[in-house]
């Protein structure tokens, strides 16, 4: 496919470099350039970070109706006993 793009001059000079450099074209740069690009956008978002498990100290762990995973409850807890 064919289509127009606007790159930087400072961008687009060093693409051209290593297009000279890797023996390559600027087509091919770019392209490499987009795929490997959106496959790391592919890989963040198929694969999520595995949750955090939070430990707690003290004596009989968390205190009825507390809940981790619950930030506006946690924020009203801390102000009421602060």
């Amino acid at each position: 496919m064919r289509t127009t793009i606007r790159l930087d001059d400072h961008l687009m000079r060093a693409v051209k470099r290593h297009a000279l450099e890797s023996g390559t074209t600027v087509t091919a740069v770019i392209t490499e350039a987009l795929r490997e690009r959106l496959e790391r956008h592919r890989d963040r978002t198929s694969n999520p970070p595995a949750p955090l498990d939070l430990a707690t100290t003290g004596e009989g762990g968390l205190l009825p109706g507390v809940d981790l995973d619950d930030s506006a409850t946690l924020m009203d807890l801390m102000e009421v006993d602060g």
